[in-house]
């Protein structure tokens, strides 16, 4: 069935989905990982695709930016779509010199200032966890494939602009490693549901090296966390 912000048909998404937030990555890993990629869902340009990964149905879609937009695409697979697992896939700043550009980011933690989590289930705590489940296959995964992956902390903002903290605040109130604006919305949709998501993450910039990447360098160059999220989808 369609649903207000995604018209793919019954039965287009694969159990496990790929979620960055720009379409234009989604398009990417569609295009360049996936045999007989489809179009299945266009709505507000937030593209979703299914194909086969080594011969295993896989689908890749876009998140949009923000915990809201990552909220009601997560909730309408899961709920209406029959989606199992959600692994986001994306960029985050660093806040510590332990996490330097392009390094791999596995999220064990999402700390979260935002309400989203309270007014969708009531959860009143700021941190919630991804599964467990994927991150352990994940993590081996990783290891099989030599890519060095990350475990840290993730401060979801609201916001991506702020005249209130610096990024040196912000990081010893929340303890984070690193800041994006998605985790802890799909973490809470996921648990709400009974369903499993975490999120993989590529540095894209540091706060302490001030280092950043192209909005191009960001759409295409973070190959060894797709092929870390390909090779951990079908295992699910």
């Amino acid at each position: 069935m369609a649903t207000p912000h995604i018209n793919a048909k019954d039965g287009a998404f694969a159990k496990t989905v790929l979620m960055p937030g720009d379409p234009l990555r989604a398009k990417f890993v569609a295009e360049t990982f996936l045999t007989d990629a489809e179009l299945v869902t266009s709505v507000r340009n937030c593209l979703g695709y299914t194909g086969t990964y080594k011969g295993i149905p896989v689908s890749v879609m876009a998140s949009g930016m923000g915990m809201p937009s990552i909220g009601i695409y997560s909730y309408e697979l899961y709920k209406f779509y029959d989606v199992e697992n959600i692994i986001r896939i994306g960029s985050a700043g660093s806040y510590t010199d332990k996490l330097n550009v392009m390094d791999v980011v596995l999220s064990s933690s999402a700390y979260s200032d935002s309400t989203f989590a309270r007014i969708l289930s009531g959860h009143e705590e700021k941190i919630i966890l991804p599964s467990a489940e994927l991150n352990e296959v994940i993590l081996k995964k990783a290891q099989e494939l030599n890519i060095e992956c990350k475990l840290a902390v993730v401060h979801s903002s609201d916001v991506f602009y702020s005249a209130t903290e610096t990024w040196q605040d912000i990081k010893e109130r929340t303890k984070a490693d690193c800041v994006e604006m998605e985790s802890f919305a799909l973490f809470s949709t996921a648990q709400m549901l009974g369903k499993k998501a975490t999120c993989l993450l590529t540095i894209s910039d540091s706060f302490v090296t001030h280092v950043e990447l192209t909005s191009e360098e960001r759409q295409s160059s973070f190959t060894n966390m797709m092929k870390l999220a390909l090779e951990s989808a079908i295992e699910f």
